[in-house]
């Protein structure tokens, strides 16, 4: 993600919080051919350490993309579509392990 320039990084420990996964990682794009590009690393990253995503969610159009990886679910939003869906504040007792901004 940092090779692509995402921005707002946070991993929140859900372990205590959902049994969907251990982990959620939300992060910005600042336009669809970042979101695009972010997701697609991503991706390719995780595919090479033999982890395949069980799902793929959302476009770059609609400025949310969702990567699920079983234990870690990636969320990959234009700040527009995070300021609008306020999953922090949602999640809000999940423990914040890493935040870059």
């Amino acid at each position: 993600m940092d090779n692509k320039k995402a921005s707002n990084v946070m991993l929140l420990d859900m372990r205590d919080v959902t049994l969907l996964a251990d982990y959620y990682i939300l992060c910005d794009g600042s336009s669809r051919r970042q979101i695009n590009a972010i997701a697609d690393e991503l991706i390719e990253e995780l595919k090479k350490a033999g982890s395949q995503p069980a799902r793929v969610e959302g476009t770059p159009e609609s400025g949310w993309m969702l990567i699920d990886f079983g234990s870690v679910v990636v969320h990959v939003f234009s700040p527009e579509k995070r300021d609008y869906f306020q999953l922090e504040e949602l999640w809000q007792e999940a423990p914040i392990v890493v935040r870059m901004l």
